[in-house]
């Protein structure tokens, strides 16, 4: 019986190291059993992440599941020219945004108010225009989706490295009642203690000044132990974008103009009073004046004239 469980016990004590019943122990055998187990390791571990080719595009789309940088092969942006009642805006960031390609100090950058006047397509513009002015600087436009801001460490620690430099941009930017990502952003914005890289930058659009719906900031008044405390949280996030451009509702003649832009731009056969007629009443059935209202009223006008609207 004692054999028995002698042998039992060094059966098991067999498995337990990764040897076969029966094998025998020798310097052989050991660099074999070390050899499967760091084999075995190597499976499991997850594949190290490749360096992105930042030279197949100019721009790129984050998706944080695969740790992946889509590119994009063609940008859907409109023409500086066309953007128009935003001209102050417009100056500061194109300005900040060459400081920044010419590797001088410059801000990140939030984009905020009203809809539709153009904020996300001045930023797409901005890229394109400074790109082509200054290509040396390898500047590339890098959009990453509102839910996947937590994984904003990781996008930057691809690009920290990179002799590209990178605007990195989250349109329609906005945080809810529940939602504690925007303490990734602070961190990554200034306050962590990598700090932003060198040749980052961060631009993001938003419709609310301060990131958080007024509602958002009342209820933190009304039910934190130190009310103050808990907004000035809230509210330091757009501290943290050096500038702050303001987009607000366009006049009618402004309104007019953007469209009588689109028109020339794309040649539609249209102009006159009967244009302006039409212009201003589609605007008081949308109930609004914007950019974006001008593009949709020069769309519908160009496709009942059968004026197709490429490049």
């Amino acid at each position: 019986m004692a054999k028995s469980r002698v042998r039992a016990k060094k059966k098991a004590n067999s498995k337990a190291v990764g040897r076969r019943p029966g094998e025998a122990i020798s310097g052989d055998g050991t660099a074999a059993l070390l050899t499967r187990i760091a084999g075995a390791l190597e499976r499991l571990a997850p594949a190290a992440p490749t360096a992105p080719d930042f030279t197949t595009a100019e721009a790129f789309v984050w998706h944080p599941e695969g740790g992946r940088l889509a590119p994009v092969r063609r940008v859907n942006r409109v023409d500086m020219a066309l953007l128009r009642g935003i001209d102050r805006v417009r100056d500061l960031l194109v300005e900040n945004t060459e400081r920044f390609a010419r590797g001088l100090p410059a801000n990140n950058a939030l984009l905020w108010g009203a809809r539709g006047m153009g904020k996300s397509s001045l930023v797409k513009a901005a890229h394109a225009a400074i790109g082509t002015a200054h290509p040396a600087a390898g500047l590339k436009l890098i959009e990453i989706h509102r839910e996947d801001i937590e994984s904003l460490p990781e996008l930057m620690g691809l690009m920290r490295s990179a002799p590209q430099r990178f605007i990195v941009f989250c349109d329609d930017l906005s945080f809810d009642a529940e939602d504690t990502s925007y303490k990734s952003l602070k961190t990554m914005l200034e306050g962590g203690i990598e700090g932003r890289p060198e040749n980052v930058i961060f631009y993001a659009t938003s419709n609310r000044r301060h990131l958080m719906a007024r509602d958002m900031m009342e209820n933190e008044r009304s039910t934190a132990i130190n009310p103050g405390e808990a907004v000035e949280e809230k509210v330091s996030l757009s501290d943290r974008f050096g500038l702050w451009l303001g987009f607000h509702r366009c006049s009618q003649d402004e309104y007019l103009a953007m469209v009588e832009g689109y028109i020339e731009r794309y040649r539609v056969p249209f102009t006159g009073a009967e244009l302006r007629h039409e212009a201003l009443e589609w605007a008081t059935t949308r109930g609004a004046r914007s950019g974006r209202v001008a593009w949709q009223y020069v769309q519908d006008l160009a496709g009942r004239l059968g004026v197709r609207m490429n490049g």
